[in-house]
């Protein structure tokens, strides 16, 4: 076997977490030793007129975990406080392609996912994605506060400067 077609040794697979415990589980894998990573984004929650960022996790109800599944002794991921089940196939844990978690990693900066949304920049074309002006095209304008954009779009034949939240517009592709 040469180098281009060795694997190496130590590959990453999914696990499937509790509702709602994909942070408890990531610790728990952790302090077992194992090497666990929950890619997260910062997204704001609204409740009760209070708006706050949260980190929430990338893919609800999963999480990464690295093995040398026929040197570790991975089956006791399964009963693992916080998790569900170790994804497999045919009783075996299934890999993931090498350099997945490596380009996911790559997206991910401050070990948080940035999302499509925060990547805009002043000028870029946006669509608006919900509320009266769904579907309207424009350009945007500046960020009016820390969760609002000021967007120019054409109406009725005139162009019209409007603020809106920044969770409503995404970038046109």
């Amino acid at each position: 076997m040469n180098a281009m077609t060795a694997r190496e040794p130590f590959g990453w697979y999914v696990v499937n977490a509790l509702p709602n415990q994909e942070a408890r589980a990531e610790l728990n894998l952790r302090q077992q030793g194992f090497r666990a990573w929950l890619p997260a984004f910062q997204r704001t929650r609204r409740h009760a007129r209070k708006v706050e960022t949260v980190s929430a996790p990338l893919f609800p109800g999963y999480l990464f975990v690295q093995l040398d599944v026929a040197k570790q002794a991975w089956a006791c991921i399964n009963s693992t406080y916080g998790i569900r089940r170790l994804i497999c196939r045919h009783d075996l844990p299934a890999r993931l392609p090498d350099g997945f978690v490596d380009g996911l990693r790559a997206e991910v900066e401050g070990g948080l996912f940035v999302a499509p949304e925060d990547r805009l920049a002043v000028g870029d074309a946006i669509r608006v994605t919900e509320g009266p002006f769904a579907d309207c095209v424009g350009r945007l304008l500046s960020f009016a506060s820390q969760d609002r954009v000021t967007l120019l779009l054409t109406l009725l034949s005139r162009e019209v400067s409007i603020v809106m939240p920044k969770h409503a517009v995404a970038a046109v592709v």
